[in-house]
């Protein structure tokens, strides 16, 4: 596929619309987790997702974790048949993509605000793209502070990025919730990390928020307990997500589709209507 080639958000690319482009950098980040780097202009917005295909295999939805209108990069978990086989890929070999798909992270919408970027696991990829927006336009934001929670110090996403976002004057807590790994490190829940300053008052806050549905529902019942209101959080839903159009009906949750309604939700839109997210007596 040629260079030239803009992948948009405002371009919609159907099932068969598939595009064959070469991986231009793999870098290994954990023992299950690659990062896949394709040097290809593309306009999306943080949070958003590719279709990604191997021919004869098979194809699943990925989330880009960049912020850049000259590349994008996805970061791949081999936990599966196809995302194995992704996790094998080298440079110069082929994949097929089609997107971006979803409703992503607008920024652009709470310029003023104090920014509060929450994540665990692999949740913690989609959710790059945010915290490289606003290091790129620091100075529309005020406090900024990121809450990462892995296992082990194995699974650490991402920490070379660390000292960069600091130095933009941004906080990183991270926390393991293995305590035999990194003694020096803070350990337990992400839960646990969360009684902070900026997180005492909810007055020009916006929260963003990623992970397994178990640790949103908690991160969830914490914020609404220190006064933040249901609009003011936003959560990334990308279960069973599958044809990414809005077709089979797989990601559907009460009427509305994972894929193309989300995958980012405001957090009201969701939660009394989700199982992953109803309030408890409702």
């Amino acid at each position: 596929m040629s260079k030239d080639y803009i992948f948009s958000k405002e371009r919609h690319m159907d099932e068969s619309d598939v595009k064959m482009l070469t991986v231009d950098k793999v870098t290994q980040q954990t023992d299950e987790e690659v990062l896949l780097r394709f040097n290809v202009p593309a306009l999306y917005d943080p949070g958003q997702f590719f279709q990604v295909s191997l021919f004869g295999i098979g194809e699943a939805p990925i989330s880009i974790c960049s912020c850049s209108e000259d590349y994008f990069e996805m970061s791949v978990r081999g936990v599966g048949n196809l995302s194995k086989q992704l996790c094998q890929l080298k440079e110069g070999d082929s994949v097929g993509l089609r997107g971006p798909y979803g409703n992503g992270y607008h920024l652009q919408n709470f310029v003023g605000d104090s920014a509060i970027v929450i994540a665990g696991g692999c949740g913690v990829a989609p959710v790059r793209g945010v915290v490289q927006y606003l290091k790129e336009h620091r100075n529309d934001y005020k406090d900024i502070a990121l809450f990462f929670g892995f296992r082990a110090e194995k699974d650490i996403l991402f920490e070379e990025d660390y000292q960069a976002w600091k130095e933009k004057n941004m906080d990183v807590d991270v926390v393991l919730s293995d305590k035999s790994s990194r003694p020096d490190m803070k350990h337990g829940l992400i839960t646990d990390i969360l009684d902070t300053p900026i997180l005492q008052t909810n007055e020009k806050k916006i929260v963003f928020i990623c992970g397994p549905p178990p640790m949103i529902k908690a991160v969830c019942k914490v914020l609404l307990d220190k006064g933040f209101h249901k609009d003011q959080i936003y959560i990334s839903e990308e279960r069973q997500m599958k044809c990414a159009v809005g077709r089979c009906g797989h990601c559907m949750i009460n009427g509305k589709y994972c894929c193309t309604d989300g995958p980012v939700f405001r957090y009201d839109e969701l939660c009394e209507e989700s199982e992953g997210y109803k309030e408890e007596g409702k």
